[in-house]
């Protein structure tokens, strides 16, 4: 894999305990929590939040105001549009029903997954615990609200998965009846299930 040297900008606030690898680039304002690792790569753009331990891939891109919050794991590839927000509370409060104020022995954080090449639009939500799944699309301003399959586009609130998309990103066209192709790399696709679609072999 190519790298080469990155930057981090005087104005972001990157933990010492954090693992930054050389070649990725934090811009201006981000912050990088304690026992965050950032892959070969990774773009971190301004203002974008990256909480305790949160785990990114190679080659990860993480767009201005995004907040990420622990335990999520991205693996390589992802894209995070800006103001995205991964949450991390099932049962979020302020105070127990007490009335005390909840401190980190009250509650459990949950995270959210995002697989190989997932892209996430901008001002999305998604809310934890969930998976989104390989190449899967999420449209801009959608609240994802439970786990979506590979290759999937899913849009709205909660968001529903509309079509499909392939490895370029780009929503598929049906040829036959369960069989999709990629308009721009002429890639086949199988839909096998409702909703699961694996990529076919090349002839």
């Amino acid at each position: 894999m190519t790298s080469s040297r990155g930057t981090v900008h005087a104005t972001a606030e990157v933990s010492p305990a954090a693992n930054v690898a050389e070649s990725a680039n934090v811009w201006h304002y981000a912050q990088i929590r304690e026992n965050a690792q950032l892959g070969e790569n990774c773009i971190i753009g301004r203002g974008a939040y990256i909480g305790e331990g949160v785990h990114l891939g190679d080659n990860c891109k993480v767009q201005n105001y995004a907040l990420l919050y622990e335990p999520a794991h991205l693996e390589d590839g992802v894209f995070i549009g800006p103001a995205v927000v991964l949450t991390n509370d099932q049962f979020p409060r302020a105070i127990n029903a007490d009335g005390s104020l909840k401190s980190a022995s009250d509650w459990k954080p949950v995270g959210v997954t995002i697989r190989r090449g997932a892209s996430i639009g901008a001002r999305s939500v998604c809310i934890a615990p969930i998976t989104i799944g390989r190449w899967a699309l999420v449209g801009a301003g959608a609240v994802v609200v439970k786990d979506v399959p590979d290759f999937a586009l899913v849009v709205g609130n909660p968001a529903r998965r509309v079509g499909w998309v392939g490895v370029a990103g780009h929503p598929l066209t049906e040829e036959s009846a369960g069989i999709w192709v990629c308009p721009v790399t002429s890639t086949r696709y199988q839909q096998i299930e409702p909703d699961r679609l694996v990529e076919m072999e090349a002839q």
